[in-house]
């Protein structure tokens, strides 16, 4: 598992370490995914791994809550003011799994952030994902699929143990050569038969 000192050093160092103000790349990828939600709005959603909270901005008004957490303290003042006029966002610094939530999920993004984990601790994050979604809720995963240094598991080994240890059947997926995009929802109708169509 990466300290998340890396992580604070990272944002220290650069404004953006990521690049996920000025690409192309970065902002297609969270079109895609807010794309695939099934549901138009949430009542309380988590990011996991905010950032300097782009994704959060995007996500914010499909929310009536959206608390967003990152390790470091850095990104979480930069997510901070990011969201500062989006009243339903609530930004804080933990890392997780030692720092959880109290409380229930809808939707849970779990987004470029369990490829810094080791197996067991993934496996161990996994389980009590699944314990704070609430029914019926939505669960996402997206993540950057070559490996890297220092990253201990890549994309598609993260996706794998979440394929296993996850307890409902996955809802769908998008896949390129770069990134894996998972969604798992306690949903069993389709948005079509929610909605009437078939």
């Amino acid at each position: 598992m990466i300290d998340g000192d890396y992580f604070d050093a990272l944002h220290a160092a650069r404004p953006d370490p990521f690049g996920l103000r000025g690409s192309w790349y970065e902002r297609r990828k969270r079109e895609l995914l807010l794309a695939t939600l099934p549901h138009p709005r949430y009542r309380s959603a988590w990011e996991v791994g905010c950032s300097i909270g782009e994704l959060t901005a995007a996500l914010a008004p499909r929310c009536e809550r959206l608390l967003a957490t990152d390790g470091s303290a850095h990104a979480v003042a930069r997510a901070e003011a990011r969201t500062r006029r989006l009243p339903q966002v609530s930004v804080r610094q933990a890392r997780h799994p030692r720092d959880w939530p109290q409380g229930e999920f809808d939707l849970i993004v779990f987004s470029e952030v369990g490829y810094y984990l080791d197996a067991a601790t993934l496996r161990e994050t996994i389980r009590r994902f699944a314990g704070a979604l609430a029914a019926g809720g939505t669960f996402v995963a997206c993540h950057w699929r070559q490996p890297f240094a220092p990253a201990p598991l890549a994309g598609d080994e993260v996706h794998q143990h979440l394929e296993r240890e996850w307890p409902w059947p996955r809802a769908y997926r998008y896949r390129d050569a770069d990134f894996v995009l998972d969604g798992w929802t306690g949903q069993h109708d389709s948005l079509a038969q929610q909605e009437g169509k078939r």
